[in-house]
Protein backbone atom coordinates (compact mmCIF):
# COMPACT_ATOMS: atom_id res chain seq x y z
CA UNK A 1 0.00 0.00 0.00
CA UNK A 2 1.10 3.42 -0.94
CA UNK A 3 1.76 6.09 1.68
CA UNK A 4 -1.20 8.09 0.32
CA UNK A 5 -3.63 5.37 0.60
CA UNK A 6 -2.20 4.97 4.12
CA UNK A 7 -2.58 8.01 4.97
CA UNK A 8 -6.38 8.38 3.39
CA UNK A 9 -7.02 4.85 5.31
CA UNK A 10 -6.08 6.24 8.84
CA UNK A 11 -8.26 9.91 8.24
CA UNK A 12 -11.06 7.05 7.11
CA UNK A 13 -10.88 5.33 10.62
CA UNK A 14 -10.71 8.61 12.80
CA UNK A 15 -13.75 10.14 11.06
CA UNK A 16 -14.94 6.68 11.12
CA UNK A 17 -16.88 7.44 14.88
CA UNK A 18 -18.69 10.54 13.42
CA UNK A 19 -19.93 9.27 10.59
CA UNK A 20 -21.26 5.69 12.00
CA UNK A 21 -22.87 8.13 14.89
CA UNK A 22 -24.13 10.55 12.50
CA UNK A 23 -25.51 7.41 10.50
CA UNK A 24 -27.07 5.65 13.57
CA UNK A 25 -28.76 8.51 15.36
CA UNK A 26 -29.54 11.05 12.76
CA UNK A 27 -29.62 9.90 9.31
CA UNK A 28 -31.63 6.77 9.73
CA UNK A 29 -33.82 8.42 12.05
CA UNK A 30 -34.50 11.38 9.96
CA UNK A 31 -35.18 8.98 6.71
CA UNK A 32 -37.61 6.73 8.92
CA UNK A 33 -39.43 10.15 10.13
CA UNK A 34 -39.53 11.30 6.86
CA UNK A 35 -41.75 7.68 6.33
CA UNK A 36 -43.58 7.90 9.10
CA UNK A 37 -45.02 11.49 8.33
CA UNK A 38 -46.77 9.97 5.73
CA UNK A 39 -48.62 7.16 8.03
CA UNK A 40 -50.82 7.30 11.07
CA UNK A 41 -48.72 5.19 13.28
CA UNK A 42 -49.49 4.73 16.75
CA UNK A 43 -46.10 3.72 18.53
CA UNK A 44 -48.05 1.68 21.69
CA UNK A 45 -50.79 0.33 19.37
CA UNK A 46 -48.37 -2.49 18.40
CA UNK A 47 -49.82 -2.08 14.41
CA UNK A 48 -47.51 -1.81 11.53
CA UNK A 49 -47.84 1.78 10.10
CA UNK A 50 -50.27 2.44 7.62
CA UNK A 51 -49.94 4.90 4.88
CA UNK A 52 -52.29 7.52 4.98
CA UNK A 53 -50.74 10.19 2.19
CA UNK A 54 -51.20 14.00 3.48
CA UNK A 55 -53.54 13.44 6.20
CA UNK A 56 -51.44 14.24 8.61
CA UNK A 57 -50.97 17.65 7.42
CA UNK A 58 -54.68 18.34 6.75
CA UNK A 59 -55.04 17.56 10.38
CA UNK A 60 -52.53 19.67 11.67
CA UNK A 61 -53.86 22.55 9.43
CA UNK A 62 -56.86 21.70 11.44
CA UNK A 63 -55.49 21.26 15.16
CA UNK A 64 -55.68 24.20 17.19
CA UNK A 65 -52.88 23.62 19.35
CA UNK A 66 -50.91 23.46 16.21
CA UNK A 67 -51.70 27.34 15.82
CA UNK A 68 -50.87 27.96 18.82
CA UNK A 69 -47.12 26.22 19.00
CA UNK A 70 -46.67 28.38 15.87
CA UNK A 71 -47.89 31.79 17.66
CA UNK A 72 -45.62 30.81 20.47
CA UNK A 73 -42.97 29.61 18.36
CA UNK A 74 -42.66 32.84 16.21
CA UNK A 75 -42.47 34.67 19.43
CA UNK A 76 -39.60 33.01 20.97
CA UNK A 77 -37.94 34.90 17.79
CA UNK A 78 -37.75 38.07 19.25
CA UNK A 79 -35.27 37.41 21.48
CA UNK A 80 -32.32 36.66 18.93
CA UNK A 81 -31.76 40.17 17.78
CA UNK A 82 -32.36 41.51 20.94
CA UNK A 83 -30.02 39.27 22.98
CA UNK A 84 -27.42 40.02 19.57
CA UNK A 85 -28.22 44.08 20.24
CA UNK A 86 -27.17 43.95 23.90
CA UNK A 87 -24.21 41.35 23.06
CA UNK A 88 -22.75 43.53 20.75
CA UNK A 89 -23.15 46.82 23.40
CA UNK A 90 -21.55 44.95 25.97
CA UNK A 91 -18.58 43.47 23.61
CA UNK A 92 -17.96 46.62 22.55
CA UNK A 93 -17.63 48.26 26.10
CA UNK A 94 -15.74 45.58 27.37
CA UNK A 95 -13.59 45.67 24.12
CA UNK A 96 -12.18 48.66 25.70
CA UNK A 97 -10.02 49.38 28.77
CA UNK A 98 -12.93 49.16 31.72
CA UNK A 99 -12.35 48.36 35.69
CA UNK A 100 -12.66 44.44 36.50
CA UNK A 101 -12.96 43.46 32.59
CA UNK A 102 -11.84 39.81 32.48
CA UNK A 103 -14.57 39.28 35.87
CA UNK A 104 -17.47 41.22 33.92
CA UNK A 105 -16.55 38.55 30.94
CA UNK A 106 -16.94 35.62 33.10
CA UNK A 107 -19.93 37.18 34.65
CA UNK A 108 -21.46 37.34 31.57
CA UNK A 109 -20.65 34.73 29.32
CA UNK A 110 -21.46 31.75 32.64
CA UNK A 111 -24.97 31.65 31.69
CA UNK A 112 -23.81 30.36 28.36
CA UNK A 113 -21.57 27.60 29.76
CA UNK A 114 -23.97 26.54 33.06
CA UNK A 115 -26.34 23.70 32.43
CA UNK A 116 -29.88 24.85 30.47
CA UNK A 117 -31.86 22.96 32.99
CA UNK A 118 -29.67 24.62 35.76
CA UNK A 119 -30.43 27.86 34.71
CA UNK A 120 -34.02 27.24 33.54
CA UNK A 121 -34.27 26.54 37.74
CA UNK A 122 -32.62 29.76 38.48
CA UNK A 123 -35.77 31.71 36.68
CA UNK A 124 -38.23 29.73 37.92
CA UNK A 125 -37.44 31.13 41.63
CA UNK A 126 -36.69 34.82 40.03
CA UNK A 127 -40.45 34.81 38.84
CA UNK A 128 -41.55 33.08 41.92
CA UNK A 129 -45.06 35.10 42.14
CA UNK A 130 -45.30 35.17 45.96
CA UNK A 131 -41.21 35.15 46.96
CA UNK A 132 -39.08 35.50 44.21
CA UNK A 133 -36.89 38.73 43.72
CA UNK A 134 -38.21 40.12 40.71
CA UNK A 135 -41.67 40.68 42.06
CA UNK A 136 -40.42 41.44 45.58
CA UNK A 137 -38.48 44.33 43.35
CA UNK A 138 -42.02 45.06 41.61
CA UNK A 139 -43.92 45.22 44.74
CA UNK A 140 -40.89 47.72 46.28
CA UNK A 141 -40.91 50.59 43.24
CA UNK A 142 -45.14 50.60 44.01
CA UNK A 143 -46.65 47.70 41.80
CA UNK A 144 -49.25 46.33 44.54
CA UNK A 145 -49.98 42.98 41.62
CA UNK A 146 -47.29 42.01 40.25
CA UNK A 147 -47.39 39.55 37.07
CA UNK A 148 -47.76 35.51 37.55
CA UNK A 149 -45.07 34.95 35.45
CA UNK A 150 -44.53 31.30 34.54
CA UNK A 151 -48.10 30.35 36.96
CA UNK A 152 -50.30 32.78 34.83
CA UNK A 153 -51.12 31.54 30.87
CA UNK A 154 -50.94 35.36 30.08
CA UNK A 155 -47.63 36.02 31.06
CA UNK A 156 -46.00 32.69 31.05
CA UNK A 157 -44.86 33.45 27.16
CA UNK A 158 -43.45 36.82 28.42
CA UNK A 159 -41.18 35.34 31.00
CA UNK A 160 -40.05 32.72 28.63
CA UNK A 161 -39.47 35.53 26.03
CA UNK A 162 -36.72 37.09 29.19
CA UNK A 163 -35.06 34.00 30.10
CA UNK A 164 -34.43 33.39 26.69
CA UNK A 165 -32.82 36.91 25.88
CA UNK A 166 -30.81 36.86 28.94
CA UNK A 167 -29.59 33.41 28.00
CA UNK A 168 -28.37 34.46 24.56
CA UNK A 169 -26.55 37.70 25.62
CA UNK A 170 -23.34 36.04 26.78
CA UNK A 171 -22.74 33.94 23.97
CA UNK A 172 -23.11 36.75 21.76
CA UNK A 173 -21.16 39.19 23.51
CA UNK A 174 -18.14 36.87 23.73
CA UNK A 175 -18.75 35.94 20.09
CA UNK A 176 -18.44 39.94 19.55
CA UNK A 177 -15.70 40.60 21.60
CA UNK A 178 -13.74 37.63 19.67
CA UNK A 179 -14.55 39.72 16.37
CA UNK A 180 -13.55 43.02 17.67
CA UNK A 181 -10.63 42.12 19.15
CA UNK A 182 -9.34 40.48 15.48
CA UNK A 183 -10.54 44.07 13.99
CA UNK A 184 -7.41 46.02 12.24
CA UNK A 185 -6.91 49.21 14.68
CA UNK A 186 -5.36 51.67 11.95
CA UNK A 187 -8.92 51.82 10.35
CA UNK A 188 -10.28 53.32 13.73
CA UNK A 189 -7.55 55.44 14.50
CA UNK A 190 -7.60 56.70 11.11
CA UNK A 191 -11.67 57.89 11.75
CA UNK A 192 -10.69 58.95 14.79
CA UNK A 193 -7.35 61.39 13.36
CA UNK A 194 -10.28 63.01 10.47
CA UNK A 195 -13.07 63.54 13.63
CA UNK A 196 -15.52 60.69 13.97
CA UNK A 197 -17.21 60.78 16.46
CA UNK A 198 -18.12 57.42 18.76
CA UNK A 199 -21.35 57.01 17.39
CA UNK A 200 -20.07 57.54 13.83
CA UNK A 201 -17.26 54.79 14.14
CA UNK A 202 -19.56 52.35 15.98
CA UNK A 203 -22.14 52.89 12.56
CA UNK A 204 -19.50 53.32 10.00
CA UNK A 205 -16.87 51.27 10.49
CA UNK A 206 -17.66 48.51 13.61
CA UNK A 207 -20.65 47.90 12.50
CA UNK A 208 -19.93 47.17 9.01
CA UNK A 209 -16.70 44.76 10.09
CA UNK A 210 -18.17 43.10 12.43
CA UNK A 211 -21.51 42.21 10.04
CA UNK A 212 -20.40 38.61 9.05
CA UNK A 213 -20.22 37.87 13.04
CA UNK A 214 -23.89 39.33 13.38
CA UNK A 215 -24.74 37.28 10.05
CA UNK A 216 -23.73 34.17 11.55
CA UNK A 217 -25.37 34.85 15.19
CA UNK A 218 -28.46 35.63 13.23
CA UNK A 219 -28.73 32.19 11.81
CA UNK A 220 -27.56 30.34 14.79
CA UNK A 221 -29.76 32.22 16.99
CA UNK A 222 -33.31 32.02 14.89
CA UNK A 223 -32.44 28.25 14.44
CA UNK A 224 -31.42 27.87 17.84
CA UNK A 225 -34.80 29.31 18.70
CA UNK A 226 -37.01 27.11 16.21
CA UNK A 227 -35.40 24.03 18.11
CA UNK A 228 -35.68 25.19 21.58
CA UNK A 229 -36.86 22.79 24.03
CA UNK A 230 -35.10 22.23 27.15
CA UNK A 231 -35.20 25.19 29.15
CA UNK A 232 -38.71 25.82 28.27
CA UNK A 233 -40.11 22.02 28.78
CA UNK A 234 -38.28 21.92 32.17
CA UNK A 235 -40.11 24.64 33.58
CA UNK A 236 -43.59 25.07 32.05
CA UNK A 237 -43.51 21.47 30.26
CA UNK A 238 -45.38 23.83 27.47
CA UNK A 239 -48.20 25.32 30.08
CA UNK A 240 -49.99 26.39 31.88
CA UNK A 241 -53.16 25.71 29.29
CA UNK A 242 -50.25 25.51 26.33
CA UNK A 243 -49.60 29.42 26.54
CA UNK A 244 -45.83 28.78 25.84
CA UNK A 245 -46.07 25.13 23.67
CA UNK A 246 -43.71 25.80 20.76
CA UNK A 247 -43.34 23.66 18.05
CA UNK A 248 -40.40 21.40 19.47
CA UNK A 249 -42.51 20.67 22.45
CA UNK A 250 -45.77 20.38 20.34
CA UNK A 251 -43.23 17.18 18.42
CA UNK A 252 -42.35 15.81 21.68
CA UNK A 253 -46.13 15.77 23.29
CA UNK A 254 -47.82 14.31 19.92
CA UNK A 255 -44.62 11.63 20.04
CA UNK A 256 -44.14 10.45 23.69
CA UNK A 257 -47.01 11.82 25.61
CA UNK A 258 -50.13 10.27 22.79
CA UNK A 259 -47.38 7.93 20.38
CA UNK A 260 -48.55 9.58 17.43
CA UNK A 261 -45.48 9.30 15.89
CA UNK A 262 -46.99 9.71 12.41
CA UNK A 263 -47.95 13.37 12.86
CA UNK A 264 -44.76 14.04 15.55
CA UNK A 265 -43.00 13.35 12.24
CA UNK A 266 -44.90 15.38 10.30
CA UNK A 267 -45.08 18.69 13.13
CA UNK A 268 -41.06 17.54 12.87
CA UNK A 269 -40.52 18.11 9.00
CA UNK A 270 -42.79 20.88 9.18
CA UNK A 271 -40.73 22.51 11.61
CA UNK A 272 -37.24 21.72 9.54
CA UNK A 273 -39.21 23.62 6.39
CA UNK A 274 -40.05 26.40 8.68
CA UNK A 275 -36.18 26.46 9.68
CA UNK A 276 -35.07 26.04 5.85
CA UNK A 277 -37.22 28.74 5.23
CA UNK A 278 -35.55 31.37 7.92
CA UNK A 279 -32.17 30.37 7.04
CA UNK A 280 -32.66 30.72 2.88
CA UNK A 281 -34.54 34.48 3.54
CA UNK A 282 -31.74 35.44 5.75
CA UNK A 283 -28.83 34.06 3.52
CA UNK A 284 -30.57 35.95 0.34
CA UNK A 285 -30.51 39.08 2.27
CA UNK A 286 -27.35 39.03 3.80
CA UNK A 287 -25.80 40.08 0.34
CA UNK A 288 -27.31 43.40 0.94
CA UNK A 289 -25.69 44.40 4.08
CA UNK A 290 -22.89 42.16 5.26
CA UNK A 291 -19.76 43.06 4.07
CA UNK A 292 -17.21 40.68 3.74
Amino acid sequence: MSWMKWQRLIGYVFIAPNLIGMTVFMLIPALFSFYLMFTDWVFASGQSPHFVGLDNFRMMVRDDLFAVSVRNTLLVLIPVPISIMLGFLIAVMLNNRTYFQRTLRAFFFAPYFTSGIAIAFVWMVLFQPTNGPINAFLRSVGLSEPPLWFASPDTAIYAVLIMMTAGGVGYNMIIYLAALQEMSSEQLEAAKMDGATFGQLLRLIILPLVSPTTFFLMITGFIGSVKGFGMIYAITQGGPANSTTVFSIFAYKKAFNFYEMGYASAVSWTMFLIILVISLIQWAGQKKWVHY
